[in-house]
């Protein structure tokens, strides 16, 4: 729940970057914001989930 948390508040701070950069407009923003929603109720979220799971342990395990 923590790293969902902190992808999705990630991913609002650059869409407002990208929103006030004027490298996005507001009407693609809204598209890409409800795509996220409803993709989120979807059959592919558990699946993005594990993914972005898998992906997030990969980078912990990465020792430096």
């Amino acid at each position: 729940m923590a790293i969902s948390l902190s992808v999705v508040l990630l991913l609002a701070i650059i869409l407002v970057v990208l929103i006030r950069g004027g490298s996005i407009k507001a009407g693609p923003a809204i598209v890409a914001i409800l795509f996220g929603f409803f993709l989120a109720s979807t059959g592919m979220a558990p699946s993005i989930n594990r993914f972005l799971d898998s992906l997030a342990d990969t980078i912990n395990s990465i020792s430096f």
